[in-house]
């Protein structure tokens, strides 16, 4: 499987737990920093995607996402998402 396709996957996993775990005023998020590495090679199947987060703070959440293959695993990457703030037309009066 190509890397980059690995990479989405965790990209997206990890800005799920972000999404999940943004503080009550964000108005989302978004990647500022990923890293992978690869640790297997994948020529098919399914892969599975676990993403914790390591640091959840007012501008910034830190996640890491584990991907496994048949219980192996294959990848690993730690990205920084960006809390993202309303702006004043966004507020809520």
């Amino acid at each position: 499987m190509h890397g980059g396709a690995i990479m989405s996957l965790t990209d997206s996993a990890g800005a799920i737990c972000a999404f999940l775990n943004l503080p009550a005023d964000a108005a989302g998020t978004s990647t500022i920093q990923s890293s992978t590495n690869f640790i297997g090679a994948v020529t098919s199947g399914r892969l599975d995607a676990v993403a914790t987060p390591v640091h959840i703070g007012r501008t910034t959440i830190v996640v890491t996402t584990d991907v496994h293959h048949d219980g192996r695993l294959v990848a690993t990457t730690t990205q920084t998402q960006s809390v993202l703030r309303p702006t004043a037309e966004q507020a809520v009066p």
